[in-house]
């Protein structure tokens, strides 16, 4: 599943159920481990770094389509492809995109510890 750009690092309360969630995303383990308290997750060139009692705060964004320059993608996983597989997943919505629509839309789910992501198609 190809989400689009961006990276950032969370601070969650149980690395190994984060883990288990961002897999269902489609991220793999990239770096880091369980034993250190975290872990470098990466999907693509997307990349999100899951830190157990290191810090606080955090929101994700990504955008299917788009290069980390906000260059249109020829090829990319439209958002309803990725809403619905998430959905075979079990992932639970904050908001859906119109699964009939098609160019621009947007969902948002949540993670296992609130942090709020939003998955914003802009390409066509």
């Amino acid at each position: 599943m190809k989400l689009g750009a961006f990276s950032i690092s969370l601070s969650v309360k149980d690395l190994e159920v984060s883990k288990a969630f961002y897999e269902k995303l489609g991220f793999a383990q990239y770096a880091g481990g369980l034993e250190m308290n975290y872990l470098i997750m990466k999907n693509g060139d997307s990349i999100v770094g899951l830190f157990q009692g290191m810090f606080e705060g955090n929101i994700l964004t990504f955008n299917p389509g788009w290069d980390q320059e906000a260059n249109t993608l020829e090829d990319f996983t439209d958002v309803r492809e990725i809403q619905k597989s998430l959905k075979e997943n079990d992932v639970t919505f904050i908001s859906e995109a119109d699964e009939n629509s098609k160019g621009p839309a947007n969902f948002m789910i949540q993670d296992p510890d609130g942090n709020v992501i939003l998955i914003d198609q802009h390409a066509e």
